[in-house]
Order: structure tokens, then sequence, then C-alpha cells
């Protein structure tokens, strides 16, 4: 038995294309813990987080989603 809490079951690519608030929002209310919220072409740390959603904007729109 592990203490390591399930991440939401959740499509990432749901996000792309949307306004990095309204995704930021929606991933909250969908039961994700962080939301990182970083530039398109930013250097990020690639540690896995157990409930994070990552979300790369350009423009103000998510372009890219991944999670950990």
């Amino acid at each position: 038995m592990s203490d390591i809490p399930e991440p939401p079951q959740d499509d990432p690519e749901g996000y792309l294309g949307l306004p990095a608030e309204q995704a930021e929002t929606t991933a909250r209310a969908r039961g994700w813990t962080a939301v990182r919220v970083v530039p398109r072409d930013a250097l990020v740390t690639l540690e896995y987080r157990v409930g994070r959603i990552n979300f790369a904007v350009d423009a103000g729109l998510v372009v890219r989603c991944w999670t950990g």
C-alpha cells in the first residue's frame, strides 16, 4: 500500500489553446494541487511532483501541457 496520492484523472491535451488563466482555474477545480505556468521556452526543473500540472504559455495561450 502506497501513501502517494493519485493525480487527477485529466487529459493534459485538453488544455491546449486555452488562455493561461482559464487553464489554471480549470486545473485547480479538477483537483491539481500545484499548477506551474511558464513561458514557452523557459528552463524548468525536471523533478516529478505528484499532483502538479505544467503549462507552457505563448502569447497568453497554453501551447504545451504535461504532468509532474
